[in-house]
């Protein structure tokens, strides 16, 4: 009986731990990557197979287009046309002509606008960016200051810069004066309406229509620069100017609208509802036309409005919508615990929206904003068909011109917009997946 216990303890209990070893090869590794993500099943190895020989069917010819066959200089169509349409190419070569991007560059960039004033696009452009880096990049102090002047400062001296200043607005007090009579008495309805202290909504409808005024003083005054119409304005600068002014002005008309949809006073539920509603069955195509065309056929005589203003309203309106819709996802997306608890806490309803339950709101749809933000960045080719030349309308204009003509101009400059316009998107999205993982609060599942 003891031997066979010891021969047991000999068998089942170790006494001394093998030496640590390497996984093996296929568990670890790019092998282990490719075995695991590419190759695990019959029909991941049939799909992976398929989408390498799609990739070898395009890439190759679309490097071959764009850098090794392309031409990067030259004076005229002679550098990108072969020799039997006239050219110094040898007859079958197919590249991009990068030479006439390189020739058009300034109008893709600024369209008609005068040379000699293009340094003022420039500082528009810095400006621009050094506002909106200090704002995105979280590490940068000062974010008050930032949103400050990139809502106040930024647009009124951007509207200056790029027109000349000296505007003719002094039609404009006398109607403003009246519509700042009317809001006094909305807001004050309103906060009878809501049960709530007018004071405070009354100091704010007086300070914004004090700042109105105060803007109409800086807008008519002159301040020696050279005046430039927006009919000769194109190119990256209109696609920005659109696409920054409706990504501005729709994110906060679009939580107003949201807020008014889910609102408990029925007129403003109401307005809130036909508003959305309408925008969002009208085509962008359909608002732009109209706004351009339609519109001053209402107008009184002798009173018009600038076309690139026009559509930069259309734009704005019609964004909004979309904007309202996504926002008003994730107001219903939060629990009724999170209201529960900021009236718990005796917060009152402009209290509980702008600490509690708009900032959660809001990081809940990042993906929803961004998606419309691209959206409408890439809606703004639309513009062309009221007469305005955006980038890539800029691009197609310049077509027409012979000294570059060739069967691959139109291909070289449709790759140099589809570039561009990649460039912007993908840097909204890559942002955006960045701040979900910054504010990610444990939400994943």
């Amino acid at each position: 009986m003891a031997e066979q216990h010891s021969a047991a303890d000999i068998a089942f209990v170790r006494r001394e731990m093998l030496p640590q070893q390497d996984a093996p090869a296929t568990s670890r590794g790019i092998v282990a990557w490719f075995r695991e993500s590419l190759f695990s099943s019959i029909p991941y190895t049939i799909l992976t197979l398929a989408c390498l020989y799609i990739l070898w069917v395009i890439i190759p010819p679309l490097v071959s287009f764009l850098f090794t066959s392309a031409v990067w200089s030259g004076a005229d169509r002679a550098v990108c046309a072969t020799e039997a349409q006239g050219g110094i190419q040898p007859d079958g070569w197919f590249g991009a002509c990068w030479a006439y991007v390189g020739d058009y560059g300034n109008q893709f960039i600024y369209g008609r606008y005068p040379n000699e004033e293009q340094w003022r696009v420039n500082i528009v452009g810095i400006l621009f960016i050094g506002g909106l880096a200090g704002l995105l990049i979280p590490s940068l102090p000062y974010k008050r200051e930032n949103i400050i002047f990139l809502a106040i400062v930024f647009p009124i001296a951007a509207l200056i810069l790029l027109t000349g200043g000296h505007l003719s607005v002094g039609g404009l007090y006398i109607p403003l004066a009246i519509l700042t009579v009317i809001a006094l008495g909305v807001s004050f309805l309103f906060a009878k309406l809501s049960e709530s202290d007018p004071i405070p909504g009354l100091k704010n409808v007086a300070f914004l229509f004090i700042g109105l005024f105060v803007l109409l003083f800086i807008l008519g005054f002159d301040f020696g620069l050279v005046h430039v119409e927006t009919e000769v304005w194109g190119g990256l600068l209109v696609t920005l100017v659109i696409a920054v002014t409706g990504i501005a002005a729709s994110l906060p008309l679009g939580i107003a609208l949201a807020l008014g949809r889910r609102s408990a006073l029925p007129i403003v539920r109401f307005f809130s509802i036909v508003f959305i509603e309408f925008w969002r069955g009208v085509p962008l195509i359909t608002v732009l036309f109209m706004s351009s065309v339609m519109l001053p056929l209402f107008l009184p005589e002798g009173v018009s409005f600038d076309k690139l203003l026009r559509a930069l309203i259309g734009v704005a309106l019609f964004s909004s919508a979309y904007m309202a819709e996504v926002v008003r996802g994730g107001l219903q997306a939060l629990p009724k615990g999170q209201y529960e608890g900021a009236m718990a806490l005796g917060l009152n309803w402009t209290q509980m929206m702008r600490m509690i339950i708009l900032p959660q709101a809001l990081k809940l749809v990042i993906p929803g904003i961004v998606n419309t933000f691209i959206g409408l960045f890439k809606d703004t080719t639309l513009v062309l068909i009221i007469g305005l030349f955006d980038f890539l309308g800029q691009i197609q204009s310049s077509y027409s011109d012979p000294a570059w003509a060739s069967p691959v101009q139109a291909m070289t400059g449709y790759a140099f917009a589809a570039i561009i316009y990649w460039i912007f998107c993908f840097s909204m999205s890559r942002y955006s997946m960045f701040m979900e993982r910054k504010l990610d609060t444990g939400h994943k599942r």
